[in-house]
């Protein structure tokens, strides 16, 4: 297996969704570019699997991450779903989590800003994509407290945040 500096070249930065193409084929994960301005990969968390997306706006200068952990609120839960993301929201420095609308899907949302010549390096790659991931892993028995556990949002998240604390 190819690391991602082999494959991009020591010290050099990349476009963005070459650069995640290169960092998710490096370690193995499916991948596939969807055009130019966008690729996708599963990446292996400690819950489930995650589909990250890097999502290139060319015109902002903006890189997107998504990453869906593939939970879905039910009608019912929406109430409790928005006061969880509310707290969850309050505890990052990094990023959001939000709840589409349509078909009611949690996500971890963050931009990155690149300089004029929208290139990404590969710690950045690699940082996005973990902190991505580590977010989601962190709150995702939060999700589940609520809803298939029907605990409290507050209830969830001191309990996720508890049990989180004591796998180190």
């Amino acid at each position: 297996m190819s690391t991602p500096r082999e494959m991009i070249g020591e010290n050099e930065d990349a476009a963005p969704v070459e650069m995640l193409a290169a960092l998710f084929e490096a370690h193995g994960w499916t991948t596939e570019q969807v055009n130019d301005e966008e690729v996708s990969g599963e990446v292996p968390g400690a819950w489930t699997t995650y589909q990250v997306r890097g999502i290139w706006r060319i015109e902002d200068k903006v890189l997107q991450i998504i990453c869906l952990p593939e939970i879905r609120v039910s009608e019912d839960k929406r109430a409790a779903a928005y006061e969880l993301l509310s707290r969850i929201n309050e505890q990052l420095w990094l990023g959001h989590f939000e709840m589409w609308s349509q078909g009611g899907v949690i996500l971890y949302r963050h931009g990155l800003m690149l300089g004029d010549d929208g290139m990404l390096s590969l710690d950045m790659a690699q940082m996005a994509v973990e902190t991505a991931i580590s977010e989601c892993d962190r709150f995702y028995p939060a999700f589940q407290f609520v809803l298939w556990g029907d605990k409290s949002p507050r209830g969830a998240l001191d309990a996720a945040l508890v049990d989180a604390a004591g796998e180190a």
